[in-house]
């Protein structure tokens, strides 16, 4: 398979999964742990052992969880199916934990922006970074990125 190709399934993963996020988002509903099937509470547990201040959603066929993880309290979501396979995993994570190449990216095309927020997303098991940007007197802008600094999207905020 060519760079192109791959790139643009990447960019078409991504954009699929986030499409099919917001989508079901408008039907969420609070759930209780003991309300989770047991497979995704495993398969969570596992994955995520030390997790904190866990809060469970149902959104569709989707169950949600947000929780906190580590000393400083990082912000996680995690989406699962039923069969509790993980679709989807955002971690917010520091701008110095930014790849290389996403970091040019960034400097190559908002120079002299500083980066607000940082998210690392896996959908699929592909990685892609999102990141808000800002800079005073200038539109905040939100962009994602590819895991080799490819932009696969941006909104001006």
């Amino acid at each position: 398979m060519n760079n192109n190709r791959k790139i643009t399934r990447t960019s078409n993963l991504v954009l699929a999964a986030t499409a099919m996020l917001f989508g079901t988002a408008l039907s969420a509903q609070r759930l209780q742990p003991e309300q989770v099937p047991a497979p995704v509470k495993s398969a969570f547990d596992k994955a995520f052992s030390g997790a904190m201040d866990v809060e469970w959603d149902l959104k569709g066929t989707q169950y949600k969880v947000e929780f906190e993880t580590g000393l400083f309290f990082t912000d996680h979501e995690a989406w699962y199916d039923a069969t509790g396979q993980m679709l989807r995993h955002e971690e917010e994570i520091g701008a110095s934990d930014l790849p290389a190449a996403v970091t040019a990216g960034i400097n190559s095309e908002f120079a002299g922006y500083s980066v607000d927020d940082t998210e690392r997303i896996t959908v699929g098991g592909v990685l892609s970074y999102v990141v808000e940007l800002e800079l005073k007197g200038q539109p905040d802008w939100k962009v994602a990125y590819d895991a080799n600094g490819k932009q696969l999207q941006k909104q001006q905020e």
